[in-house]
């Protein structure tokens, strides 16, 4: 199978390159991200003045982030008033603990789990494997990666880098005995949906993400496509929702604002399949759902950025249309950015919330700045704006020499004396001009890049002499 995505270790240009040199993930992320822009543009083309929706998008989430900790404890008590548990989570490691507990004290032997970038950021299925669980994915794409080994490569389609033989490839050992399965995407789904039909009658626990949480009911909202959060948030016994402080909303007419938004950014779609609005485990006069609902909200560093120059990250709703449109993306994938998050917004969280993580500082430089990413933004975050805030960042922290360099520069092309000179000395050394982009300090910016070489006379000099 092509390809390998355990890259914990390499650098930033050893994930780019090996990601640019696998045809069979380019040709994948190309037919997908086509496909999400494309349904993008139409979904909203079919609204009135879709710009105006945005901008109010991204008016709520400003005031809900400046009012952040009356709204989550509105939040908080009105779940606690409907029969859940809640836990404030101050870090990955308190989360991971309360929920390890929670599985513990309940005897949870079996754990499904829907789709949740949160838990992917604090690596919850390690710990809970760890513990002693049997963890099983439920959504299609986190069920494929979870039994390759992998890690997501896009927020909305973790298993987008991978194409419908390496698919067939990585669910054949699931199989029984002399079963082959086919490539074919639809038998696959359905083979799928056997195996996991088992897990969820088997599961003791039950752990979602939270899309959106409703502060004056105190409601959490899944928003899938495949009924999977529906079964693993109703089948189990106890059920745990895993969400990020910022993934609130106040009330219900903001909450119908933001699915207007959602599917629509995110695939295309007027809305996901399904939509659950969950206010509380089961009452006593109803036959389904879990006897004990824990929501756990996890701050992580979340609360650090309020008030700062990057709090727009926190606007996110996480429906990866800034990864569908970005250049840089659509060439290198998800891996390639070296964490939980991708793309462009990935490459803003990454260095703010796992700055421990080996050259996450560097990912702000994996942008082409060209601001496609706002532009497909549903609550126009200034993700290019970002992106510059952190490459000052990490300017700051250079080291002196490149520091001096850049200081030489420009003081060299920041007076019309020098910089003339400059351009003198390289029209008189242009024939040299490529001998000197293979010397071991350029021979990494030279390479796939044509070197021109410099006029032998300048605009300036010819206009002065009248030639233009």
């Amino acid at each position: 199978m092509s390809g390998d995505f355990t890259l914990a270790g390499t650098t930033l240009r050893e994930r780019t390159a090996k990601a640019t040199d696998d045809e069979r993930l380019r040709e994948s992320l190309e037919r997908a991200m086509g496909r999400f822009a494309g349904g993008r543009v139409a979904a909203l083309s079919q609204i009135d003045d879709a710009d105006a929706l945005r901008t109010a998008a991204r008016r709520i989430r400003h005031e809900t982030l400046a009012d952040l900790p009356r709204v989550v404890s509105q939040f908080a008590g009105q779940a606690m008033a409907n029969g859940a548990h809640v836990h404030w989570a101050l870090d990955a490691a308190d989360a991971n603990r309360y929920i390890t507990e929670v599985a513990k004290r309940t005897g949870a032997r079996t754990v499904v789990k829907g789709k949740s970038m949160v838990a992917e950021e604090i690596g919850l299925n390690h710990v809970l494997e760890a513990a002693g669980l049997t963890v099983v994915e439920t959504d299609l794409g986190e069920w494929i990666i979870q039994l390759a080994g992998h890690t997501p490569s896009h927020i909305i389609a973790p298993a987008v880098h991978l194409d419908r033989h390496q698919i067939r490839d990585i669910l054949q050992p699931q199989a029984d005995e002399g079963v082959t399965l086919e490539p074919d995407p639809e038998a696959l789904a359905g083979f799928a949906r056997v195996k996991l039909r088992e897990a969820f009658l088997q599961a003791d626990l039950g752990i979602t993400g939270c899309n959106f949480a409703v502060a004056e009911s105190g409601s959490i909202v899944l928003i899938e496509n495949e009924g999977n959060g529906r079964l693993t948030s109703t089948a189990p016994r106890v059920h745990i929702a895993v969400m990020g402080t910022e993934r609130i909303v106040e009330n219900f007419a903001q909450l119908d604002l933001f699915l207007n938004l959602l599917a629509r950014s995110a695939t295309g779609q007027h809305l996901s399949v399904y939509t659950n609005v969950i206010t509380g485990p089961r009452r006593a006069d109803e036959l389904d759902g879990p006897e004990e609902l824990h929501i756990v909200i996890v701050d992580n560093g979340r609360s650090e950025l309020i008030g700062t120059e990057f709090a727009e990250a926190l606007n996110c709703i996480r429906c990866g249309a800034c990864l569908n449109v970005c250049p840089v993306y659509r060439q290198v994938g998800g891996h390639a950015y070296g964490w939980v998050y991708s793309g462009p917004i990935g490459a803003v969280l990454t260095p703010l919330f796992a700055a421990e993580q080996e050259e996450s500082a560097e990912l702000a430089d994996a942008s082409t700045l060209c601001g496609a990413c706002m532009d497909a933004c549903p609550v126009q975050i200034p993700l290019q704006d970002l992106l510059l805030g952190l490459r000052r960042r990490k300017a700051a922290d250079a080291a002196k020499a490149e520091k001096a360099a850049w200081r030489a520069w420009a003081q060299a092309w920041g007076r019309p004396v020098t910089y003339r000179a400059s351009m003198k000395g390289m029209a008189t050394g242009r024939h040299l001009a490529r001998l000197v982009s293979t010397l071991p300090g350029l021979r990494r910016w030279s390479d796939g890049r044509d070197v021109l070489k410099p006029a032998a006379r300048s605009f300036t000099d010819r206009w002065e002499a009248g030639e233009l």
